[in-house]
């Protein structure tokens, strides 16, 4: 069986085995990742891996998940995160707001 050297923060150079180590791919965001759980001090390390890493690890019979990232995740997004605040006055506005609310109590009431 094949053996892969890979190196542990902690512990160093570590040999594993290709069912001891997980590739996950995600072509779309453009990235990808391996980990391993050291047999040494048991850390769990995950590393980022390049086209190359990834290529050479499926050779040496690592399996590779595919995960499929969902493109709104891939948007860019500008400005401050909503907060509570901004919560609150959506509730306000939308309590504010007659035509909403009477559509929604009633679809509310119909349940």
């Amino acid at each position: 069986m094949t053996t892969i050297k890979a190196t542990c923060p902690t512990c160093g150079d570590v040999d594993l085995k290709p069912r001891d180590i997980h590739v996950v791919v995600a072509p779309a965001a453009g990235w990808a990742t391996y980990s391993f759980t050291c047999p040494d001090c048991e850390d769990e390390v995950t590393k980022s891996a390049d086209d190359e890493v990834v290529t050479l690890l499926r050779g040496a019979g690592v399996t590779v998940e595919r995960v499929h990232v969902p493109a709104e995740a891939l948007e860019m997004h500008f400005g401050p995160p909503i907060g509570a605040d901004d919560i609150i006055d959506f509730g306000l506005t939308l309590s504010a707001t007659d035509v909403l609310v009477e559509v929604l109590s009633a679809e509310s009431a119909g349940r």
